[in-house]
């Protein structure tokens, strides 16, 4: 079918005013926040999809879906669009965007049972403060906070600032329904825990859209107890001693929501008032007053044993923790600030247990220093500890120079993420901890799982046989 065919059919599927053929929506749906010096540029290289549809109901996804299928058309599903791996970039002609922000119904908060229901196109922001003003909350918190939805966050196996506390969104996921290619909806009941088989929910939990539609999610609350919080703050010299804080801080059974480790360069960026170039070390204890007494208590006893280790104000943390996530005038300012200096800001991030995890980040700082040019900053930090390993969360900028905007990714980006992917598996690690794989890690995925590969592939195979699903995200091609 053509394009002018599959707008025409998804108008008779749906309405007419569902279905977005806007050139310039279509051109920022051919790519995400990977490749946002193109879009600046207004630059737009992948193929256009054929249209974006506003579907409103389980229903409309399942008719939709089960059309595509039949006519071998390629989807992407897509719901807040904060992606930065690729993953909502097209790939092939005559695409379709299934869009379901429309779908932004809180259909339950059930504070007996602890868990809330939504649609999928809930702002998590949205979520959030309705559940903080009843005294509770999702324990989710990316810095996409403000523009993430529900759908997209469970689509990505998306990970929140107080994860060591709360866990990813994996954790929090109670039940959820969910269409694949044929049109099937399927639901995933809301129980505490089931020993009945293989757990389903993560089928459809990270498949970033290449096997099925999430349409409704139930999720886990928390009550919320601000006023208990205690924050905590170390500069020191040596990331091998933060990391080694960090191990002992979780080995021992402390449970902080915040417990954050940053190197020289990526300190100076957030802390400059207090750096005086230094790593710095960072911790919040929430929840019950009686835990986060313990916790601190225990942080303070840890840190101790390390001489290196100088306590900052405990304010200064305080401040920086309520400025911490992403607002419509910081993406604004960071599109003005790209276009006017060509100073480009990315990151990559991994996993690795911690006998390896101080390797992993000197030897891909190594290696950048000596192989990309052009670089203005580098640096990185750990943000999501647990008993047997952490992540690493690089950060980098770099000046484009001598390229076209089309290039940019391929002189510098893909680069990038490759020496820090390369270091990472050569030691155990994963290639990624919690942006999604996307497009841009996808090459990468036979080698991050080995022979269990087979099993993620028989998915593909199962679920998709016609492979309709957001090509080329996460499933290697035959």
């Amino acid at each position: 079918m053509n394009r002018e065919q599959i707008v025409e059919a998804m108008k008779r599927i749906l309405t007419p005013d569902q279905v977005v053929i806007d050139q310039a929506a279509l051109n920022e749906a051919s790519i995400d926040r990977y490749k946002k010096y193109q879009s600046i540029h207004k630059t737009f290289v992948m193929p256009i999809p054929s249209c974006i549809v506003k579907v409103r109901s389980t229903e409309e996804v399942s008719s939709v879906l089960k059309f595509l299928n039949e006519n071998r058309i390629n989807c992407i599903p897509r719901t807040g669009g904060s992606a930065t791996e690729g993953g909502l970039e097209n790939r092939a002609e005559n695409t379709v965007v299934i869009d379901g922000s429309e779908m932004n119904r809180i259909l339950e908060i059930d504070t007996y049972n602890m868990q809330a229901t939504v649609q999928c196109g809930v702002p998590l922001q949205y979520l959030d403060d309705l559940l903080r003003e009843k005294g509770y909350t999702t324990g989710h918190s990316p810095q996409s906070k403000p523009v993430a939805q529900m759908g997209g966050l469970v689509a990505t196996r998306s990970i929140g600032q107080f994860s060591t506390l709360y866990g990813g969104i994996e954790d929090m996921v109670v039940g959820l329904e969910a269409v694949f290619p044929d049109g099937t909806i399927t639901r995933i009941k809301n129980v505490p825990r089931r020993a009945a088989g293989p757990d389903i929910r993560h089928i459809v939990i990270g498949n970033e859209g290449a096997l099925c539609f999430i349409t409704e999610v139930t999720v886990k609350i928390f009550p919320y107890l601000p006023e208990n919080n205690r924050y905590y703050g170390f500069t020191l010299d040596h990331m091998k001693t933060g990391f080694e804080i960090l191990r002992q801080v979780m080995v021992e059974g402390y449970r902080p929501s915040i417990a954050r480790l940053y190197d020289l360069e990526d300190a100076a960026m957030h802390f400059s008032h207090f750096q005086e170039g230094k790593c710095v070390l960072i911790f919040m204890a929430e929840g019950p007053a009686g835990i986060t007494k313990a916790t601190g208590e225990a942080i303070e006893e840890i840190v101790s044993r390390y001489p290196e280790c100088k306590a900052v104000d405990p304010k200064l943390i305080e401040r920086w923790f309520l400025n911490l996530n992403w607002t419509a005038q910081m993406l604004l300012d960071e599109r003005r600030e790209i276009l006017e200096t060509g100073n480009m800001g990315f990151t990559t991030e991994v996993s690795g247990n911690w006998s390896v995890i101080n390797e992993i980040y000197e030897n891909s700082l190594n290696r950048i220093r000596g192989e990309i040019p052009d670089l203005t900053m580098l640096g990185g930090h750990s943000s999501h500890s647990y008993i047997n390993g952490t992540n690493m969360y690089f950060v980098y900028y770099y000046n484009v120079v001598d390229c076209a905007p089309e290039e940019e990714i391929t002189k510098y980006h893909e680069p990038l993420n490759r020496i820090i992917v390369e270091e990472t598996l050569k030691l155990g690690g994963s290639i990624v901890h919690h942006h999604g794989v996307g497009k841009v890690r996808q090459p990468y995925i036979r080698q991050e799982h080995g022979s269990a590969y087979y099993m993620l592939d028989k998915l593909k195979k199962a679920f998709d046989p016609n492979g309709i699903m957001n090509v080329d995200t996460v499933f290697a091609r035959d």
